[in-house]
């Protein structure tokens, strides 16, 4: 799992028939600091997160399992929306 920022949202009017009625966001992984870490990806959306949210993802075929077809081609899903982090970091 890991964390990612909500950043845009995909729309595609051809796509696999396993993906019909599911929505796809952009979302932009993180490190615990929330600094970004990488380039942004799209991910499967079951749980209504929307632009800005804290949310954490699923990678591989971890990130279809929430799909009604768990072999839906999907590399990535968001799983959570995170209320809060709390880190700790000693000699800080």
């Amino acid at each position: 799992m890991y964390l990612a920022r909500v950043i845009g949202t995909v729309v595609a009017t051809q796509k696999d028939e396993s993906l019909r009625g599911v929505k796809l966001l952009v979302i932009q992984p993180l490190d615990s600091f929330q600094n970004n870490m990488g380039a942004p990806v799209v991910a499967a959306d079951t749980i209504g997160a929307g632009y800005g949210e804290l949310v954490f993802c699923a990678k591989s075929k971890e990130g279809a399992m929430p799909l009604r077809d768990p072999n839906a081609p999907v590399d990535a899903g968001i799983i959570g929306i995170v209320d809060s982090i709390h880190n700790e970091i000693k000699g800080r």
